[in-house]
C-alpha cells in the first residue's frame, strides 16, 4: 500500500504541473449532480502553518459516506494539506433546507478542546470545487465571559452556467461549551445565479488594495532610481577612473621618480599576475555558484508561469510546479558549476557535483526533518507523511542526480578549459596593509546594504502572503523587483571589487559571491522584526516553523544574489585586464 502511494505521488507531481486539477471534477457539474464538500484543517489563525485535520476537534460528520474520486498530490501532502470527505449532501443547484447533520453530546474532553479552540481563535478551512471556505470555530461573549461554539453553516453559492464561481459561509446558531450539552450541528445550502466568470471567480479572494497600494510603487520607484544612480556610478568607473587607469599604466618609462612613485606603484594592475589564482575552497565555491543558476532559473521560471498561468488559482500548483521546474533545470546546475571547477583546475569533479546536486535538497530536506519532528509531537497536518519524504528522496536520487551529472559532464568538456586574459605567477603575490574599511569582511558587510534596500518592501509583501491570510498575485511586480535586485547587485560588487583590486587584494572571488550574497543577512534580520512586530504567531511549532523556513528563504536568496554578483564581476575582471597590457 505505501509503495503505490510513493509510485502514485511520484506521477501526480509531474502531471500536476502540466494539468493542476483543484479536485477530482473538471468543474463543470450538470443539474442535481453532487458537489462535494471537503474538509481541510483547523488551527489557529495567528499561527497559519499550525494547522490539524478537521476532525481532530470533535465535530461530526453528515451521513453520507461514499464520494466519487479523490486525489492527493505531493505539493498538498507536503503543504500539509488533509482533505476528508464531510459527508454532507449536497447537489448543483439544489437547494437544501436547514437540516441537521448530528447532535454531540459535550463530554468534558470534547468541553476542554473546543474551549481550547475557541480561546485560541481557531479557524477552519474547508473546499468546494477548488474554492477555499473559512469559517470561525467559536467566540467568547464579552458580557457574560462564556465561551459559545457556532453550531449552523449557511452555504450561499453562486454559479454561472455549468460552473461554480462564488461561495459565501455565513457562521450562526451560537451553543454554550458546558459538559452534558446537547449540541446539533446544522447546515443549508442556497444556490443562486450570478454573473461572475468562471475565470475571475478568484478575484474575490484578492486583496488590490492592499498589494497595489500606493506605497508598493513608490518602492518600486525608489528601487528604479536607486538602479540609475548605481548604474551611473558604475559607468564612471568604468568611463572615468579606468580611462585615467589605463592611461597611467600605458605611459612610456620616460617619467621623473615622482610619477612612477604615483603611477605604477600601485592599483589594481599591479595584481594581474593573482587576480585569476583560483579561490580557496574551489569545490564549494564553484558548487554555490552552480546552485545559484538553478535557482536563478527556477525563480524566473515558476515568476513567468504564475504571470501566464494564474497558478495561485490552483491548490498546491505553485509548489508543484516549483519542485517540477528545480528538478528540470538540474542541468544548468551541473553546467556552470562544472565547468567553473575544471576551469579553476579542479580534479574531484564527481565530489564537486554530488555537492553542487545536493547542497539545497539536503538544506531544505534537512530543516524540514526538524521541524517535521516538532510536527509530529503537535499531531499537526504539516507532519510529512513517510511516503511523501521517499518520493522526494527519489525525486533527488534518480531525477536530480542523473541531470547534474549529465550538465557537469557537458560543462566540463565544452566550457571547461581555462581562458584568463591574464597568466597566474607561481608564487601568490603578498597583500599589502590597508584601511579598515577596505578589508573583505567589511565589504562583504556593507555590500549587501544597497540589495536589501531595493527588495524590502517587497519582502514586507511577500511575507504577508505566505504568513498571513493574502494571495500574493502581483507576480509582474514580483519579476520587475527581481530584475532591480540583479542589476543593483551586480553594480555593487562592480564597485566592492574595484576598490578591492585597487588596494591590491586579489581575494575578489568569495569577497564578490559573499558580499552580495550578505543581502541574506539583512533579509533574515528583518525577519525577526516582521515576527515581533508585524505577527502575532506563538508557540514552539510555529516558532520553528517560520524561523526555519526563513533561514531557507533566506539562504536561497544569498546563493541567487552571490551567484548574480559573481558572475557580473567575473565579466567587469575580465573586461579590465583584457584591455591593459601587461609587462
Amino acid at each position: 500500500m505505501e509503495t503505490r502511494r510513493v509510485i502514485c505521488l511520484c506521477l501526480l507531481l509531474i502531471a500536476s504541473c502540466y494539468v493542476s486539477q483543484a479536485d477530482e471534477h473538471n468543474h463543470k457539474y450538470n443539474d442535481r449532480e453532487e458537489v462535494v464538500l471537503w474538509m481541510n484543517t483547523v488551527g489557529p489563525y495567528h499561527n497559519r502553518q499550525e494547522t490539524y485535520a478537521y476532525f481532530s476537534l470533535p465535530f461530526c460528520s453528515g451521513q453520507k459516506a461514499s464520494i466519487s474520486h479523490y486525489h492527493e498530490t505531493l505539493s498538498e501532502a507536503l503543504q500539509g494539506v488533509e482533505l476528508e470527505f464531510s459527508g454532507y449532501e449536497m447537489e448543483f443547484k439544489s437547494d437544501a433546507a436547514r437540516s441537521v447533520i448530528c447532535m454531540v453530546t459535550l463530554e468534558e474532553e470534547s468541553t476542554k478542546a473546543f474551549t481550547y479552540a475557541v480561546k485560541n481563535e481557531y479557524w477552519y478551512q474547508m473546499y468546494i470545487d477548488g474554492l477555499p471556505i473559512w469559517g470561525k470555530v467559536g467566540e467568547r461573549d464579552e458580557r457574560d465571559g462564556k465561551w459559545y461554539i457556532f453550531t449552523h453553516k449557511k452555504f450561499d453559492i453562486g454559479y454561472n452556467g455549468q460552473q461554480i464561481v462564488d461561495i459565501t459561509l455565513t457562521t450562526d446558531g451560537r451553543e454554550e461549551l458546558k459538559t452534558g450539552a446537547h449540541i446539533n450541528f446544522s447546515y443549508e445550502v442556497n444556490w443562486k445565479p450570478s454573473k461572475v466568470e468562471f475565470k475571475n471567480r478568484f478575484d474575490k479572494y484578492l486583496d488590490p488594495n492592499f498589494f497595489q497600494h500606493r506605497i508598493h510603487w513608490f518602492s518600486i520607484f525608489n528601487s528604479f532610481m536607486m538602479v540609475i544612480f548605481l548604474v551611473g556610478l558604475v559607468s564612471m568607473i568604468l568611463m572615468r577612473t579606468l580611462r585615467k587607469d589605463y592611461a597611467r599604466y600605458s605611459k612610456d618609462e620616460e617619467v621623473d621618480d615622482m610619477e612612477r612613485d604615483l603611477g605604477d606603484e600601485y592599483g589594481w594592475k599591479q595584481v594581474h599576475g593573482d587576480v585569476f589564482r583560483s579561490p580557496p575552497n574551489t569545490l564549494l565555491f564553484s558548487a554555490l555558484v552552480g546552485a545559484g543558476y538553478q535557482l536563478i532559473s527556477v525563480v524566473f521560471c515558476v515568476i513567468m508561469f504564475a504571470i501566464v498561468g494564474e497558478l495561485y488559482t490552483e491548490r498546491g500548483s505553485m509548489l508543484s510546479t516549483a519542485i517540477f521546474v528545480y528538478a528540470a533545470t538540474s542541468p544548468i546546475n551541473g553546467y556552470f558549476g562544472g565547468s567553473l571547477y575544471a576551469r579553476l583546475g579542479g580534479r574531484m569533479w564527481i565530489r564537486q557535483m554530488l555537492t553542487s546536486a545536493f547542497t539545497v535538497p539536503v538544506a531544505v530536506c534537512g530543516t524540514a526533518f526538524l521541524i517535521n519532528f516538532i510536527a509530529i509531537g503537535y499531531h499537526a497536518s504539516r507532519a510529512i507523511p513517510f511516503g511523501t519524504m521517499v518520493a522526494v528522496t527519489c525525486i533527488c536520487l534518480f531525477v536530480i542526480l542523473p541531470l547534474t551529472l549529465v550538465g557537469t559532464v557537458v560543462g566540463r568538456n565544452l566550457d571547461g578549459q581555462p581562458d584568463f586574459p591574464c597568466r597566474v605567477n607561481a608564487v601568490p603575490r603578498p597583500i599589502p596593509e590597508k584601511k579598515w574599511y577596505m578589508e573583505p569582511l567589511i565589504i562583504v558587510l556593507l555590500g549587501g546594504v544597497l540589495p536589501f534596500g531595493s527588495i524590502f518592501i517587497e519582502m514586507y509583501f511577500i511575507f504577508t502572503s505566505f504568513w498571513a491570510y493574502k494571495i500574493y498575485y502581483v507576480y509582474g511586480f514580483m519579476l520587475l523587483v527581481f530584475s532591480i535586485l540583479t542589476v543593483v547587485t551586480v553594480c555593487v560588487t562592480i564597485v566592492c571589487t574595484y576598490f578591492l583590486l585597487n588596494a591590491e587584494d586579489y581575494r575578489w572571488q568569495w569577497t564578490s559571491f559573499m558580499a552580495a550574497g550578505s543581502t541574506s543577512i539583512y533579509v533574515y534580520a528583518y525577519s525577526f522584526y516582521y515576527f515581533f512586530f508585524k505577527t502575532k504567531m506563538f508557540g514552539l511549532f510555529q516558532t520553528a516553523f517560520y524561523f526555519g523556513y526563513m533561514a531557507l528563504f533566506s539562504g536561497a536568496l544569498g546563493i541567487i544574489c552571490g551567484t548574480v554578483g559573481y558572475v557580473g564581476t567575473n565579466l567587469f575582471v575580465r573586461k579590465i585586464y583584457s584591455n591593459v597590457k601587461i609587462d
